[in-house]
């Protein structure tokens, strides 16, 4: 994937990632998953964004360069990968909600479950970094370098098959319509609101 693509504003991006593939090679072997569902997070101008409050040692990775890898731990349970878009500089990414194993089926059960169905291996942004063997280790991985974890375009996804709505599970700005997903796709997760959601301001 060519870094120019990624180089422009989350909320731009986000719906052209989906149908991208995301590969990891490891020593168990190798799983492929096609993008199916992101949410775009606009950094310092974005209350929901982890950046929204400037640069810290955490978030650090969000300010780029762009094509880089984005892990954090959500409620100290589950890893969570985003794309990092945008200019050098100014922090922005792409959160990976969930998608469609591809390539390496029996090693993405082996890491989810055994009795876990296809559609549900990598849906959800916690289950979309297990079943892909993604850890806080990868944290400012070069996904454009074609090294063991790396970031692919796949087939053309029709317009008429991408929906936009609002962001799942976040308490600031969970009104904005930076959610994007494939159309009748089971992979894509349930929209949920969060119950700390705030309303718009002025309402």
């Amino acid at each position: 994937m060519n870094v120019a693509l990624l180089a422009r504003p989350a909320e731009e991006v986000a719906p052209e990632l989906l149908g991208a593939v995301l590969t990891h090679q490891t020593p168990e072997g190798t799983v492929s998953i096609a993008i199916t569902e992101t949410e775009a997070y606009s950094g310092t101008a974005d209350p929901a964004s982890h950046a929204y409050r400037g640069r810290t040692p955490r978030n650090a990775v969000m300010f780029g360069p762009a094509g880089h890898l984005y892990v954090y731990r959500s409620h100290g349970l589950h890893w969570c990968a985003n794309i990092v878009t945008g200019t050098d500089g100014i922090a922005s990414a792409v959160l990976i909600r969930a998608g469609r194993v591809i390539e390496g089926e029996d090693l993405a059960r082996k890491r989810r479950g055994a009795k876990v169905e296809p559609p549900r291996l990598a849906r959800g942004p916690g289950n979309f970094c297990q079943a892909l063997g993604i850890t806080a280790q990868h944290n400012g991985t070069d996904l454009l370098t074609g090294a063991s974890l790396a970031l692919s375009e796949g087939g053309p996804v029709p317009a008429a098959l991408i929906r936009v709505g609002p962001r799942v599970g976040v308490s600031r700005a969970h009104d904005w319509q930076h959610r994007f997903y494939l159309a009748g796709d089971p992979t894509v997760s349930a929209y949920r609101l969060s119950p700390r959601a705030k309303p718009p301001r002025g309402a």
